[in-house]
Formats: C-alpha cells, structure tokens, sequence
C-alpha cells in the first residue's frame, strides 16, 4: 500500500478551499494577459507562469521551455480546483473541475485554430493524515524547498494542495508532462528532507498515480490508474 515517499513531496502547508467553493475563472486566449503571468526577461513576452501556490522565481514555471500543446495546458490548469471539502477522502477523479478545465482547454484550441493531437500526462496524488504534533510551519518550508527542486526539471504543470480537515487528511497533487520529469524532483536534498521528516510529521500517508489522456481536438479526455 505504501510506496516511496521520495516519488512526491509533503504537501500540508494549508491552500483553503473556500466554503461556497466557486468557479474559477475562464482563462484568456493563449496570448492575452492574465494576473499569474510574469513579464518574461529574455523577450519582453509573457513566458513565466505561477503553477502553485508558491510565486517566487523559482517557483515558476518558464512556458518557453515547452511546445505549444504543453502551453496550452499549463495556461489551463491555472483553473484547476476542488469541487468538494472532501477532496481528500473522495476519488480523485471526483475531486476537482476537470469538465471545466478540459471545456476551456477545447474553447481554447478551437479559437486559436490549434490542431491538438491526443497525448497523456502523469500525475501524481499524495494523500496523508497529519499527526496532531506536526509543526506545520517547518511542514511547509520543507514543501517549499521539495517544490523549488522540482520545478528544476520544467516539467511541473501543476502543483496543488489543500487544507487538512477535522482529522488531519488532506490532499496534494502533482500535473507532470512526463513521467520521467518526476524523478528529477524527487532526487534532491529538500526531498530527502522531507522523506526524513514523514515517520513524525504524518500519521499515514499514501500516494496514487494516474495516467491523463487528452485526445484530438480536446474531444475527449481520460484518468486512469498508471500502470508499468
């Protein structure tokens, strides 16, 4: 049941759900403004995207390192959000606006004339229980720095959290273009950090892994387990 804590970082450092739990906002054509964009330095375009909850340099995701399909999809997941307070205890694929989020993702390769060719993504669910003795504020400067080191490999489209409920469970997960960009992130010093701190921090905790498909045209899309 317990895999390697390495493969994910801690995640406990408190995103609220609000409690009417509104839509978010529709993103904007591909190349307008939005407020989690980052006048880029290299070409006076917008090329840094804020893609947690953490919105320093390194935190950031550079849209310049990756291919059009990819942009779209990262633009897109700025909307990504719980639709339930028990997104922690629910089934992932019940937890969040994904209609939404791939409804938008279609409008907006439509009106940009974008030939999209289906491919998948990995994602990554921890899910955990906080002991009651956790100091949550180290919890998140470990998260912090796990985060930092994963977005060295410019794969990391999204990274979410939630707030732990009454029995300290909560929710965090990860939107990566590649599997292979995860191993990257979960070999440094800030994630040996945090799989250190895991026996005392978490009462338990447990990760889950999903396999997205988008197909052609965003006329479909698709979670399921990852195998192999």
């Amino acid at each position: 049941m317990w895999k390697t804590f390495a493969d994910f970082f801690t995640a406990d450092n408190s995103t609220p759900v609000p409690d009417s739990l509104p839509s978010p906002p529709q993103p904007t054509g591909l190349h307008e403004e939005q407020d989690n964009w980052t006048e880029g330095q290299s070409n006076g375009r917008h090329s840094l995207l804020v893609v947690s909850p953490y919105t320093s340099p390194p935190h950031l995701l550079d849209l310049a390192t990756l291919n059009p399909s990819q942009v779209y999809l990262a633009r897109v997941l700025s909307i990504l959000a719980p639709v339930t307070h028990a997104y922690a205890v629910i089934s992932y694929t019940k937890a969040f606006n994904w209609e939404t989020v791939f409804t938008a993702l279609a409008t907006a390769v439509r009106d940009d004339a974008f030939k999209w060719t289906e491919q998948f993504f990995y994602i990554v669910v921890f899910r955990s229980q906080v002991a009651p003795s956790t100091n949550r504020g180290h919890l998140g400067e470990l998260d912090k720095r796990a985060h930092a080191e994963a977005m060295k490999s410019g794969g990391l489209f999204k990274y979410w959290f939630g707030t732990p409920d009454a029995d300290g469970r909560n929710l965090a997960t990860c939107i990566w273009r590649q599997r292979e960009d995860a191993h990257p992130g979960s070999s440094g010093e800030g994630h040996k950090a945090a799989m250190r701190a895991t026996i005392n921090m978490y009462s338990e905790w447990h990760i889950e892994r999903f396999k997205l498909v988008i197909g052609n045209n965003v006329e479909r899309w698709n979670l399921s387990p990852w195998t192999g």
